[in-house]
């Protein structure tokens, strides 16, 4: 293989990353080891893009160097893929953390180079070369990297490139999505022909990919696109049995569609994208403010924020709706019981995708109340004590809740999208979140009575019963129908009929 080192060119780098990399250098020159910057670093110094990542090939034992070089810098060591040599050096400098990955040459550069994924990442600049100055340094471009970079385009380095890993099927459209680039037809086609290699992926690597892509804005349309190319289906086979599914004269499109189209209007309604049904006036109707917009960019775990779970459980908030699927004799069609065992099915899905318990539970409790804030009012506002429960049994998903609600509204309209239906819908989520707000500013009401009380006053023998009580009570207060100590007392005796001890 012959090896294209191109003229020098201007990159951009941030002088902190600069520092860091001066001293890995040092360290490796004082062992003699040869190293590259390579991949992904190289691509988006090229664009102007913050680096990331850091990705150094070495001319040694990776997992050596990346424990040596842990050690040296006091960070923490992590060996990525033993397998292929690969190590990672965790460090926090500054609030700041970096993940420098360590990879084992094996050969030379450019054989290195071959086996990479996409040519955008095939490129290399020699570690001495990037921190000599004053002089730019050559960048080694075998397959005409730059080239694609200059074309915003997504291309394979080898035809057996998704053969070699499967996740790159994931990651070719993460990266067109991420740089707004383009996937070249040559490359869309190998994917269409191994799509099917995905589902033979470990699933932390799979959550990886998926979450970066799903914290994109636009992230229907980026789901539509892997539905194209014949991976959603093998990502979640559960999803593609919704295919066909009917509904209720009330929906546009059948359950899979209306999934997907579930995220989009996820996306309208984080402004992230846009719904063609539907224009500026239906989203400003929708409550927005800047404490929104943070709490659903808000980390959830390693790489997931509010949004990306959103997105998620709006893509399988329905998933159950096949086998909870009936037709009355009327014609009425059905699908009790579909937002409980969906969440179920969620569950199962994220365990196997390796998700952690906090996004896990995050996501099944949005699939799993996903109608409730429909259910809270017939005609007119929630009341506080509807309120003060909804909150109670979401939790910490309530807010998102509200939104998926809004979000599965729209996607079940369609053309058919009802500006009078939408404002009574909009209205309620406004009320909702504004008693929310409401409560937050209020310190934490006093405790009017606890489990002594129910003992001493009632004579009650401590059991699952005292919980039950003071639950009602603290309802009650919510919904402003007791204020103090004596109200409580009264309201046990009266609307839970237990009586007074004998002797009080």
């Amino acid at each position: 293989m012959y090896s294209l080192v191109t003229p020098e060119v201007k990159i951009s780098i941030a002088p902190d990353i600069l520092s860091l990399l001066a001293r890995i250098q040092q360290y490796l020159a004082d062992q003699g080891i040869t190293a590259y910057l390579a991949g992904g670093m190289v691509r988006d110094m090229l664009l102007g893009r913050s680096v990331q990542d850091v990705d150094i090939a070495v001319a040694g034992d990776a997992l050596e160097v990346a424990s040596k070089m842990a050690a040296d810098l006091e960070g923490r060591y992590v060996p990525l893929d033993e397998e292929n040599g690969i190590g990672r050096v965790v460090l926090t400098e500054a609030d700041r953390k970096w993940e420098l990955d360590f990879t084992t040459i094996a050969g030379s550069i450019e054989q290195d180079l071959a086996r990479r994924d996409f040519t955008i990442d095939a490129l290399a600049i020699r570690l001495a070369e990037m921190i000599r100055g004053p002089q730019p340094p050559s960048i080694i471009d075998p397959f005409h990297g730059q080239d694609d970079l200059n074309d915003g385009m997504i291309r394979v380095v080898g035809k057996s490139a998704f053969i070699d890993d499967p996740v790159r099927l994931l990651r070719a459209v993460r990266l067109a999505a991420e740089l707004c680039f383009i996937i070249h037809k040559d490359t869309e086609e190998l994917v269409r022909r191994d799509a099917h290699l995905i589902a033979s992926v470990a699933g932390e690597r799979v959550r990886e990919e998926l979450l970066r892509l799903l914290n994109l804005p636009r992230g229907g349309q980026h789901l539509k696109y892997l539905e194209g190319l014949g991976l959603l289906g093998s990502l979640f086979p559960e999803l593609a049995q919704t295919k066909g599914v009917t509904q209720p004269k009330e929906h546009f499109w059948d359950v899979f569609e209306h999934s997907l189209r579930t995220v989009q209007a996820v996306d309208f309604l984080l402004r992230e994208g846009d719904w063609e049904y539907a224009g500026r006036e239906a989203l400003a109707a929708v409550p927005w403010s800047e404490a929104l917009a943070q709490h659903f960019a808000s980390e959830v775990g390693h790489g997931s924020t509010r949004k990306s779970l959103l997105r998620l459980a709006a893509l399988l908030h329905d998933i159950a709706k096949p086998q909870t699927k009936t037709v009355e004799e009327s014609g009425r069609t059905r699908f009790l019981g579909h937002a409980q065992e969906g969440a179920t099915a969620v569950t199962d899905i994220m365990e196997r995708l390796r998700f952690s318990v906090r996004e896990i539970k995050l996501t099944e409790t949005l699939v799993r109340y996903h109608l409730r804030p429909t259910q809270m009012s017939h005609e007119g506002m929630p009341t506080n004590r509807a309120i003060y429960r909804y909150f109670r049994d979401t939790g910490e998903a309530g807010i998102d809740i509200l939104f998926l609600s809004l979000a599965d509204h729209l996607a079940a309209r369609g053309e058919g999208f009802d500006p009078d239906g939408w404002r009574e819908h909009t209205e309620v989520v406004a009320h909702v979140l504004a008693k929310r707000a409401e409560e937050e500013k209020l310190a934490a009401p006093p405790k009017l009575l606890d489990g002594h009380d129910l003992i001493n006053i009632f004579g009650l023998i401590p059991g699952p019963r005292f919980a039950e009580i003071l639950e009602a009570v603290r309802e009650a207060q919510a919904a402003g129908e007791i204020t103090n100590r004596e109200e409580a007392l009264n309201y046990i005796v009266h609307n839970l009929n237990i009586p007074l001890r004998k002797d009080k």
